[in-house]
């Protein structure tokens, strides 16, 4: 029995996916979506090789008590937080500058919150926002369970809205929220950042997105060109310095010069 051509040129097609694979190539399959196969394991693509990755991770203290859970939380309910490389140079980089007062852009569960109040000294505070209602009541009710409680204020609303009426200076700020809305934020933020004053970025790079056109998923496309907006403006803004580390999903780094 004759096989159909569209049969015959899907199974053809199977057989090379599977041969790629085997030895470990990275394929540009349906919808953009890339494929890396190494040692039988499949992931969508990350900024650096698994075997970094895991070393990296290998090599950082376990988390205990509450953070440790909010880690088990977030991955059961698929709710994103800071890898755990990017936690850990946050601690360093907090522990460095030692900031009295804080801002946040994106809550979510409390857990970067937290991450910065316990490498902060006692006198340091916390502003954090977040849009969604369900975060908000999650987040404080972690934060609620820790010695922190009085140091973090979690304000709910859409930054663009909120950030134009907060008042004083802000030692450090840390964007985790809406990519696209990066470059808004950073415009919002730049009246409130103290001088030597240091704004970090998270998931700048967006699995490599942002830094290779051949990774580019069709609908990442505005959020891909709008980091790249947003990378090339702070690299070139007089008055900053910034830098990009590939850790994590990438993260951005600006000083505010005196």
């Amino acid at each position: 029995m004759a096989i159909p051509f569209q049969e015959l040129m899907k199974n053809i097609w199977m057989q090379i996916l599977i041969n790629d694979i085997y030895r470990g190539k990275l394929i540009r399959g349906i919808d953009h979506v890339l494929i890396y196969a190494k040692e039988g394991k499949f992931r969508l693509s990350h900024i650096n090789e698994d075997y970094i990755e895991e070393y990296i991770r290998s090599i950082i203290p376990e988390h205990e008590g509450y953070l440790y859970e909010l880690e088990v939380y977030a991955e059961k309910h698929h709710i994103p937080i800071i890898e755990r490389e990017v936690a850990q140079m946050l601690k360093v980089l907090l522990k460095i500058i030692r900031p009295k007062r804080i801002l946040e852009v994106g809550t979510a569960i409390g857990y970067s919150a937290l991450i910065m109040a316990s490498s902060t000294d006692g006198d340091c505070n916390i502003t954090t926002i977040e849009r969604r209602k369900d975060m908000v009541v999650l987040a404080q009710e972690n934060i609620d369970k820790t010695e922190y409680r009085d140091r973090i204020n979690i304000i709910q609303g859409e930054a663009e809205e909120i950030l134009p009426t907060l008042t004083g200076k802000f030692d450090f700020i840390f964007f985790d929220a809406a990519k696209g809305q990066y470059l808004e934020f950073f415009n919002l933020c730049i009246g409130l950042l103290a001088k030597r004053g240091i704004i970090m970025s998270d998931n700048v790079l967006f699995k490599g997105m942002v830094a290779s056109d051949d990774l580019v998923i069709r609908r990442k496309k505005t959020i891909v060109k709008r980091l790249r907006k947003y990378l090339k403006y702070i690299n070139n803004l007089e008055g900053y310095e910034s830098c990009i580390i590939p850790i994590g999903d990438g993260v951005a780094l600006t000083y505010k010069k005196e």
